[in-house]
């Protein structure tokens, strides 16, 4: 279970991705908590968004605490998974 400290999302994006820009303002608007990595700034994270997506650096991709992931998912999508998660 995720702590405050510790959020059941961890969101990989850049600073200039606008598909990253507008699911956060999603999550945000939604009031789900996460932690953000930004892969220009942190390689290894780069290189695990790589891992999840075929070899392609997609951005945003969200890990969850169950180790589940998403790429570039909507809001809805977000807590869909979250709400299977929390069974």
């Amino acid at each position: 279970m995720a702590t405050s400290e510790q959020p059941a999302i961890t969101m990989y994006s850049t600073t200039w991705c606008p598909f990253c820009t507008s699911l956060r303002a999603d999550l945000n608007s939604a009031g789900i908590e996460y932690a953000e990595v930004d892969v220009d700034r942190d390689p290894e994270a780069g290189e695990l968004v790589k891992s999840l997506n075929n070899g392609n650096r997609v951005v945003p991709t969200l890990v969850f605490a169950d180790g589940s992931s998403l790429t570039n998912p909507s809001v809805d999508e977000v807590q869909t998974q979250l709400a299977g998660s929390a069974r």
